[in-house]
């Protein structure tokens, strides 16, 4: 089964078909293997042949349609961020009344706090309410260009991991695979942030603190996004060895408010996909128990990237 890499499903495919000499037609995922970095999506048409002499033979036809599923399943993701975008506004709105609120609050109390130890954590509070403000503000906005300067993604890669400290080596297993060839970038640093933000927690709280976490950069050529192709791109990869989402909520994740757990906003991923639209990129994803990995592709063209090496 060299063809194939040694494919389980698809080994049951071709048993079945030869034990019942019904003919199989359909699209079939071929996994990950040392041969193919990626998944692909095959349309295969398997049959049964009885040449004259008796022996009975299986004509295999196969097509590679993996860049008609993988642009496919992109356009159902710009449709959910069209749709979700106007929510997403309107949740914005309506959170920032409260945090002025929120923040005129914490600054009448520091006045009544007698020690400078305590006032700190008042003025943790005005920090993150300023924060929040300035997201908000952002989600707001016109939806203009981002303020972008030369961005060393592993170095924000490394920032994010400094903010939300993973679990202590030997809980979880960090893997860096970074590629050193990889330019720096010209982006919205604070935007980049929160997305990486976003969808590294959400790995993180798959893992619940035991697993593998892999952080993967890449360049590829050739690339398309909604209807522009890219001579080369930049990816950043998250990828977890968790459960994996939920079938029910893959066609939807990117909708506000869908989440599978119960302490959960369901607004980190279309938040994050609202951001890294505004560089002109997206994120993909895909997902099965054991293996979940979410893709940010940011375009890398001239005018966006800046001489020099990580």
């Amino acid at each position: 089964m060299p063809l194939v890499d040694d494919d389980d499903d698809f080994a049951e495919i071709l048993a079945k078909t030869i034990a019942t000499e019904v003919t199989f037609a359909s699209e079939v995922s071929l996994a990950r293997s040392d041969v193919h970095d990626h998944e692909r999506s095959i349309d295969t048409r398997v049959s049964v042949m009885r040449p004259p002499a008796g022996a009975k033979y299986l004509l295999l036809e196969m097509t590679d349609a993996t860049r008609r599923v993988r642009i496919s399943r992109e356009n159902a993701l710009l449709i959910q961020h069209g749709a979700g975008r106007q929510m997403i506004r309107q949740l914005a709105h309506e959170i920032k009344n409260p945090l002025g609120g929120l923040r005129g609050a914490a600054q009448l109390l520091a006045r009544q706090l007698p020690s400078a130890e305590l006032q700190e954590y008042t003025q943790v509070i005005i920090s993150e309410a300023d924060r929040l403000v300035t997201l908000v503000d952002t989600l707001l906005g016109p939806g203009g260009p981002p303020h972008k300067q030369p961005v060393n993604v592993h170095e924000v890669l490394e920032y994010v991991l400094r903010l939300l400290e993973p679990a202590p080596a030997g809980k979880l297993h960090l893997v860096r695979d970074y590629d050193p060839g990889l330019p720096m970038i010209s982006l919205d640093r604070a935007q980049i942030i929160q997305a990486l933000i976003n969808l590294i927690q959400n790995a993180l709280t798959a893992l619940e603190g035991h697993g593998t976490l892999v952080l993967r950069t890449r360049a590829i050529m050739n690339f398309t996004i909604g209807n522009t192709r890219h001579p080369v791109i930049a990816t950043i990869e998250i990828e977890d060895d968790g459960p994996g989402i939920p079938a029910e909520l893959q066609d939807s994740i990117f909708y506000p408010l869908v989440t599978s757990r119960t302490e959960g906003t369901g607004l980190g991923l279309p938040v994050a996909q609202e951001l890294l639209s505004r560089h002109g990129g997206l994120i993909e994803f895909e997902s099965r128990p054991g293996r979940t990995v979410f893709s940010i592709r940011i375009p890398l063209a001239n005018e966006d990237s800046v001489d020099g090496h990580n």
